[in-house]
Order: structure tokens, then C-alpha cells, then sequence
């Protein structure tokens, strides 16, 4: 059975079940032949014969409390990851937002798995064990489980089958082919034995999560963390920034694989929804909340944020949310972060003038590979300048630019331009904000080149954001615009959040300077690579004169 409006019209899912039943019961071989097809098939077997339960729907009209579980895009997407990393045998991370139905995406595999697979052992914890189990409520997990179980259609139960025997506190047996689901909470977790699969569901809120991934480390072979974000440097943030995100096909060998699950995601919730829920948020003193459990921003409640994520969300596609400003004038030009060893990456960003046209980023740890591959993105789209960061391993980028000048294949019009984070500030003697008197001097303020280009985006983010929201105006060229179109979706997502990262510290003089790692967190690569580039040093100028 296959749904394709929003929300589910559930009349012709009861009448197909019905009619699907009577075949089934008047034909052994039909429903012998249904198990087997089911038995590869979890997506199918779910959307035919499971139903979710949400109380909140009691009393209001038109709705039900007990619903067919017809799976919208993003959750068969889930079903086919799941299946991944349990085939490959490889862990697993949902980064969810609240209200998606992640948990009982999972709970619904799990039911197919303890149908479908012999001898399978699966396991679920959470932080609290009246969250893992709680008799008639169905927040908890094994609830939920057993709400499944008992309303699947008895043909498809078990064979010996009893509630009575096989449902009990935190243990769900399968007499017929000896599958097990267990609970376990807090430290316990990962104890009890043996697993093949292992849910934790909203893990980034355990209080002693290292115990439970030691416990968990040899004890099952596929583990999956389901939660929503809480903030920096826990285990499940950690676990998320050395991840890398699935694509669909096989497990990612060897990493943890990441799985986003964003509000806008469900088919239910539109921009009106949102910004209804924001506003509401906002006004219950609550706006942090919102910003952790919706948009899932991990640094939503980290003090001293440089650049604010709703304003990074507001300049995505501000020309087109802008119309009739002069968005496509301007020049080109190029950044690139350089990888300084380790796992660490090179980042290159390209923009046409305020607006970001791509994000690239690789590894490689030959820095004259690096200026080639650079070099060649730039082909074709000069005059430009490419800044780089040129302290550290980065100064090897200078001597194959030279390299390729001198050989007479470097692109004509290319010119790579050396960009120092820890340089002295551009126009020191300047007012931060220019034509304000009132405001200090960029000397006074900046420690040096790198919070000085921070400082200048997050003023750029800022306006675009007010004048997205009709606040005020502003010239095109003070904005800021990431073009969608051009800019590959994985990268824009991590761009995003790294450019929400960096928090402010202060010198030694008192005077700014940027954290761009902060406990837990690794290095933003791309998003220094937008921060270099919308803060160029010129190229006709001779660098040494901006050192402090």
C-alpha cells in the first residue's frame, strides 16, 4: 500500500488491509508467500500493517490517535539507513529534530527485525529507564514496541505467540525464531549481553555516556544514536563532527555514519509552521530551546557566538528573496583554506560579487596539489584573485604558484593572494562601523586580521538578515547571498554550522579574538574559507604592509 498526499488520507489504507486480509486468511500459500516478500522488505511491511499511536490527536475532529504508519520520503530514506550500517556493520548517528517520528521509525524496524530475522538480538537504552520502559505509557520505548506487536494482525505474529509470556518489563521474546529485543538505561546500558544492533535514543543526553560507550564497544556489532542536539563538546557532538553524513547506498566504511533528519524534512511542517513556532518560542523566553531542539543548533546555548545561525539561514538565497537589487554585479574572486596536516581539509569558496557561488573541500596534504586543484576551479572565470592562507603550510601554496607562473600555465588573470589570519587589522584607524563616529577604531577592537574578517561577516549576515525581514535597507554590495542553485547541499549544511561556531575571546589587550574550536568542535574549514573571502586583501598591494 503507497501513500502520496500529506496529510494521509487513511480510508483507503483500512479498506486495502481489509480486503488484503480475507485473500491472506482464505489462502495459506498467499500469506506463506506475503511473509517472504516482507522478509527483505521493511518499508513495505511497515506501510501495509504497522500502525503509530499519538495521543495528542484524542478529541480533536477528523483525526486519530491510532493511524496506519504511512512512511512520508524522509523516513523510507531512514528505513534504507538503517539497513545500511546493519549490513555493513558499521555505527550510525541521527541528528533528528523534535516531532519528526525518528523514534518510531526505529521502533518499527525494530518490530520487523524481531519478525524477519532468526535469532537477531536487539537493543535499546536511554538516559532513564522509565523512558526505556513504563507500562501504558507510550512515550517509553518498549511501549511503543509493544503497541506495535499487539496491533499487527495475528497472522503475522509469531507462531506460540503470548502477551502474556513473550512482552515483559524491558525483555520481548519471538518464540517461533528465538529474536529478543532488551532495554537497559543509564550506566547499565551495553551490560546485558550481546547485541547484533543497539538503539539509543536520545543519547546526547546522558549524563555518563563514555561508561556506556565502553560498555557498548565490544558488545554489539551496529550502533545507532537517535537523539536531538544539547549543546558542544558531549560525546554525541563529537561523535557527529568525526562522522561523515550517508548518502544513500552502502555504509561508510570505517566512520560513523550520519543521518539528518531536519524539520523541514516532514511534509507537515512549512515555513508558516515554523516561523509561527519561532515566534512563540521567542516570546516564552524560550528562543535557545527552539534553536536546540528545531533547527538543530548545537551552539544554540554557548555564550559569545560570533555569528548568529538565523541570519546565516536568512542570507541562503537572499537573491532571490531580495529581487531587484543588482545582485550580479561584481567581480570574482576566491578563497582557500589550507589543510594543516592530520585529518584536517582544504576548503576553497568561490563567490561572484556578494554572492557565494561554490564550496569545495578535499584532502590532501601536498600543498602544491592543493594550488593546482585550486587553480584549476578557477579556470575559466578571471579575472580573479584567490586568497590563501598563507601562515603555516599554507606558504608552500606560494612556491608552486610561482612554480606554474614561471612554467606559463597558470590560468591568465589568476592571482594568488597571500591572506594572513594573524596579520594586523585592515584600516586600523577606520571606525568598525564607517560614518559613525561613535563607534571605536578597528585597532581597538580586533586583535588581528582573522576577528577582524569574522567581525565584518557576522556585520554582513546581519544586515542581509534585517533586510530579508523588511527591517531595513542596505546597499547590495554590504550583503551576503549563498546561492543553493550552485552550491552542493552536504556543503551548504556544513557550512551552515561551522559558520555558527566560533565564539569571541579576548586578548591579552582586551581586544577580540576568535575561538573557532570550541570544547568538542572541529576546525571549520569552509567557514573560514567565506570568512577569507569576503574579507580579500588586495592584490596589487604588497601583503607585508597589512603585518602588524
Amino acid at each position: 500500500m503507497t501513500e502520496t498526499s500529506w496529510p494521509p488520507n487513511y480510508l483507503p489504507t483500512f479498506i486495502w488491509r481489509q480486503q488484503e486480509l480475507l485473500k491472506l486468511r482464505s489462502n495459506p500459500d498467499m500469506l506463506l508467500g506475503a511473509k517472504e516478500y516482507y522478509r527483505t522488505r521493511p518499508e513495505e511491511f511497515i506501510t501495509d500493517w504497522v500502525d503509530t499511536y499519538d495521543p495528542r490527536n484524542a478529541g480533536k475532529e477528523g483525526m486519530l490517535t491510532r493511524m496506519p504508519f504511512l512512511l512520508f520520503p524522509k523516513q523510507k530514506e531512514m528505513l534504507r539507513f538503517l539497513l545500511a550500517v546493519l549490513n555493513g556493520e558499521e555505527d550510525g548517528l541521527i541528528e533528528k529534530c523534535r516531532d519528526a517520528g525518528a523514534t518510531w521509525v526505529c521502533v518499527a524496524f525494530t518490530v520487523w527485525l524481531w519478525l524477519f530475522w532468526p535469532g537477531i538480538a536487539i537493543g535499546w537504552g536511554s538516559r532513564k529507564e522509565q523512558y526505556v520502559d513504563k507500562l501504558g505509557v507510550v512515550d517509553s520505548i518498549f511501549e511503543k514496541i509493544r503497541q506495535v506487536i499487539t496491533h499487527l494482525p495475528p497472522e503475522f505474529l509469531p507462531a506460540g505467540f503470548s502477551p502474556k509470556d513473550h512482552l515483559s518489563y524491558m525483555r520481548i521474546i519471538n518464540p517461533e525464531n528465538e529474536s529478543v529485543i532488551v532495554g537497559e538505561a543509564g550506566d547499565n546500558i551495553g551490560r546485558g549481553g550481546r547485541t547484533r544492533i543497539y538503539f539509543k535514543d536520545e543519547s546526547a543526553h546522558y549524563e555518563r555516556p563514555e561508561l556506556v560507550e565502553a560498555a557498548l564497544g565490544d558488545n554489539t556489532r551496529c550502533q545507532i544514536d537517535i537523539s536531538s542536539v544539547n549543546g558542544l563538546g558531549n560525546v554525541f557532538h563529537r561523535k557527529r563532527e568525526a562522522g561523515e553524513e550517508w548518502i544513500d547506498g552502502p555504509a561508510i566504511k570505517g566512520k560513523t555514519n550520519v543521518f539528518i533528519f531536519d524539520w523541514s524534512d516532514h511534509p507537515a511542517k512549512n515555513q508558516e509552521w515554523y516561523d509561527k513556532r519561532k515566534k512563540k518560542s521567542a516570546d516564552d523566553g524560550l528562543a535557545h530551546i527552539f534553536a536546540q531542539e528545531v533547527d538543530r543548533n548545537y551552539s544554540a546555548a554557548v555564550e559569545g557566538l560570533i555569528i548568529d545561525a538565523d541570519h546565516v539561514s536568512a542570507a541562503i538565497d537572499a537573491h532571490l528573496k531580495l529581487p531587484g537589487l543588482d545582485w550580479g554585479s561584481g567581480g570574482w574572486c576566491a578563497a582557500l583554506d589550507v589543510a594543516d596536516g592530520g585529518r584536517d581539509t582544504n576548503a576553497l569558496s568561490i563567490r561572484k560579487g556578494v554572492v557565494l557561488k561554490s564550496i569545495e573541500e578535499w584532502s590532501e596534504r601536498d600543498t602544491a596539489v592543493t594550488a593546482r586543484r585550486a587553480a584549476s576551479a578557477c579556470r575559466g572565470i578571471t579575472p580573479i584573485d584567490l586568497q590563501y592562507d598563507c601562515i603555516g603550510v599554507g606558504a608552500g601554496v606560494k612556491g608552486e604558484a610561482n612554480r606554474l607562473k614561471d612554467d606559463d600555465v597558470l590560468p591568465k588573470g589568476l592571482s594568488f593572494v597571500p591572506w594572513n589570519a594573524a596579520a594586523g587589522v585592515l584600516d586600523p584607524k577606520s571606525h568598525v562601523v564607517e560614518d559613525d563616529d561613535e563607534t571605536p577604531l578597528n585597532k581597538d577592537v580586533y586583535h588581528n586580521l582573522k576577528a577582524q574578517a569574522w567581525g565584518e561577516l557576522n556585520r554582513r549576515l546581519e544586515k542581509t538578515y534585517r533586510m530579508v525581514k523588511g527591517t531595513h535597507v542596505y546597499p547590495v554590495e554590504e550583503l551576503i547571498s549563498f546561492d543553493s542553485s550552485s552550491i552542493e547541499a552536504k556543503a551548504l549544511r556544513k557550512m551552515q554550522k561551522e559558520l555558527s561556531q566560533p565564539v569571541w575571546g579576548k586578548s591579552t589587550t582586551m581586544k577580540r579574538i576568535v575561538d573557532k574550536t570550541p570544547k568538542g568542535t572541529k576546525s571549520p574549514n569552509t567557514a573560514d574559507s567565506v570568512v577569507m573571502n569576503y574579507l580579500p586583501i588586495r592584490g596589487d598591494v604588497d601583503f607585508d604592509w597589512y603585518i602588524g
